[in-house]
């Protein structure tokens, strides 16, 4: 699921802002807490105030996150 990942991030470039968490860094554990954050992978759409617009558990399809991505960036 990676390249899929880079390859929206290199497009969307300016419009999504793409944040990585490693789950097994400590420093990030508050923030996972926050989110809720139990399983891997996990992608979490948040808007520009850090609320939670959509969360997806598991693998997730490029055109569900293309489709997210043209709703709420448009």
């Amino acid at each position: 699921m990676a390249p899929m990942v880079h390859r929206l991030e290199a497009e969307y470039f300016g419009r999504v802002i793409f944040s990585y968490l490693d789950a097994d860094d400590p420093r990030t554990q508050v923030f996972q807490r926050e989110l809720g954050f139990f399983y891997q992978p996990e992608l979490y759409f948040l808007d520009p105030n850090g609320n939670v617009i959509q969360k997806f558990i598991g693998f997730v399809s490029e055109e569900e996150l293309r489709n997210l991505f043209d709703t709420h960036t448009q």
